[in-house]
């Protein structure tokens, strides 16, 4: 039996999986829930939960369906402990998609964002928008 790819997805990517579970994002995170392992650290599903609680949202999905959202994350995705610490991305915002990539041994970074994507291949971990993951 093969070994399951672990993957991290950025916070666009889950927060398109929620609002528009059919988008590219939204297909991506699902395959990679349904044939991956996806990690998540405390940083990064902090971030998550900020970006939900937006008050933005509200007149697209109930705060209750996002909190539930984030329940239901927490409960497939497997929680990292941060333990290298990374300055390496452009935007040093997403520097916390790379510890937890690291930290949790991923094989996969699953993003649209730019100044992820432009350090594919990083590490040895493979950076893809989730289009190429899709294609793949």
């Amino acid at each position: 039996m093969r070994a399951r790819e672990r993957i991290v997805a950025d916070t666009n990517c889950l927060v398109s999986r929620l609002l528009l579970p059919s988008s590219v994002p939204g297909r991506a995170v699902r395959q990679a829930v349904d044939h991956g392992i996806l990690l998540v650290s405390e940083a990064t599903m902090n971030e998550l939960a900020d970006v939900l609680a937006r008050p933005k949202f509200d007149r697209y999905i109930s705060l209750e369906d996002r909190q539930q959202f984030l329940r239901l994350l927490g409960r497939v995705a497997e929680f990292v402990a941060s333990v290298f610490t990374v300055r390496e991305c452009r935007d040093p915002k997403d520097d916390k998609i790379l510890e937890v990539a690291l930290s949790g041994k991923a094989g996969l970074i699953l993003t649209g964002d730019p100044d992820l994507l432009t350090l594919n291949p990083w590490r040895g971990i493979a950076i893809l928008s989730p289009a190429e993951y899709l294609k793949r």
